[in-house]
């Protein structure tokens, strides 16, 4: 029995022992949930933050004994599908994660449990499967003409009653525009400045897109290089990138992620080496490199050195701000900013640096929502989710409104697709106002 009610020391995570055959036991697993399940119970703080709490503690309330031990273990499961590891439970919220002797470390139970799942198969593999492919599905639409159907396709209720039929994805759901021309078939050009290293950040970069900014919005890495150049930081963009493996991550797929390791880390450890500052500007790619790939591959050193080389992008810019080395003149004004910091770069530990980054714009008031949208990549496009996404995001929605300067001119996530999800959400209200963080300080700098 534990003497302490909860650690204040730093959680620390323990790496990921995936290619353990018991990892896979079904019944260890089990034991394991019911373990962690019956230390949630007695303590339930997390019960707002998503739908895998209210879930378990409504077994465990409905059941006959009215703790976990009266809960029929065949409805983990239920808990299971509610998860869709932002990780905040585990970073903010749980009293009892390690060094706690009681080893609470509910998001990795989930994605073993995930992990059991996905080998056994289930009902939605195929929709699941093919959702996560990411660079398949962005090559395919990408494809001049196909790109033009798949956008219209999407837009019109017919189709998408259709494809909620056939592959369970939710006619309401927002689901992102394919770009005619993607980010890393046209490059931006670096400027030919000098590298000038700081006492906190490397003076050059290089950008990993991720599949999202090259596939879908290939204008936010616009910004980014944008911001850059205005900057005098060197860039280039790192070739032949593959998905990050966050979505195959989060479907238990974990020799998917690996292989898709295999394509990304030589070269980014290549990069690494040469004194890059590696910047992804999707929250859950960075977070890939910086916390789950380590973790599943505690031994490999060019994983490491990828690690300690990746920056979310507003991180890095605060740092070269520290270093005095940041331009902080802003010709434009933003107004009132309703800023949405995503769970996947909360759990990065940085501190608000895209706050910070936008309270330097003169004329600006920011107004800090911190909680989850629900969105979850694809789990909230699901068909027998995206109904609970919306519940989940509403105080998101509303909070988003009530900035406290008054209606606000800008709606802005790091994650693109929480913005979207909370576009949806807000609608009418945020139309024409969400932008990415990245293009509000490119906009703020007065480039074009």
């Amino acid at each position: 029995m534990s003497t302490r009610e909860g650690s204040l020391e730093a959680p620390t995570r323990h790496p990921l022992d995936w290619r353990n055959p018991a990892f896979y036991d079904e019944k260890q697993c089990l034991d394991e949930m019911e373990r962690v399940f019956d230390i949630c119970h007695g303590c339930r703080r997390c019960v707002s933050l998503c739908n895998a709490f209210p879930t378990l503690f409504d077994l465990v309330d409905e059941s006959e004994t009215m703790e976990v031990d009266g809960v029929d273990r065949k409805d983990y499961w239920s808990v299971v599908d509610q998860c869709y590891l932002c990780d905040v439970c585990y970073m903010t919220k749980c009293p009892y994660v390690p060094p706690h002797e009681w080893n609470v470390d509910f998001p990795h139970l989930m994605l073993r449990a995930k992990a059991i799942q996905f080998r056994a198969g289930t009902p939605t593999a195929f929709r699941d499967r093919n959702l996560s492919a990411t660079d398949r599905n962005g090559r395919l639409a990408t494809i001049p003409v196909v790109v033009q159907a798949v956008n219209a396709a999407n837009r019109m209720p017919a189709a998408r009653k259709l494809l909620e039929g056939a592959l369970g994805v939710h006619r309401d759901a927002w689901l992102p525009p394919f770009s005619s021309r993607t980010f890393r078939s046209n490059p931006p050009g670096s400027a030919a400045t000098e590298v000038k290293d700081g006492q906190r950040s490397p003076g050059k970069v290089a950008i990993f897109s991720t599949c999202y900014v090259n596939y879908n919005e290939p204008g936010i890495g616009a910004d980014l290089a944008s911001i850059l150049n205005h900057n005098a930081v060197p860039f280039v963009t790192v070739e032949k990138e593959a998905c990050c493996g966050m979505p195959k991550l989060e479907l238990g797929d974990l020799e998917s992620v690996a292989a898709l390791k295999e394509k990304n880390i030589p070269k980014l450890a290549k990069l690494a080496r040469e004194g890059y500052a590696i910047l992804a500007p999707i929250p859950s790619c960075a977070l890939m490199f910086k916390q789950e790939l380590p973790l599943m591959f505690p031994d490999d050193a060019d994983v490491q050195v990828v690690k300690a080389a990746m920056y979310d992008p507003f991180e890095y810019l605060m740092l070269r701000h520290r270093d005095g080395l940041l331009q902080t003149e802003f010709p434009r004004a933003l107004g009132r900013v309703s800023y949405h910091v995503a769970c996947h770069l909360r759990v990065q530990n940085i501190g608000q640096k895209t706050r910070e980054a936008l309270q330097l714009v003169p004329g600006t008031e920011v107004n800090v929502i911190e909680r989850c949208s629900g969105h979850a990549g694809t789990w909230g496009v699901k068909k027998e989710f995206h109904p609970i996404a919306m519940k989940i995001g509403r105080p998101v929605f509303r909070q988003a409104t009530e900035h406290p300067g008054g209606e606000p001119d800008w709606v802005a996530s790091d994650c693109q697709l929480a913005g979207h999800h909370i576009e949806q959400g807000m609608a009418p209200k945020a139309d024409g106002k969400i932008a990415h963080p990245l293009t509000l300080l490119r906009m703020a700098y007065g480039l074009n």
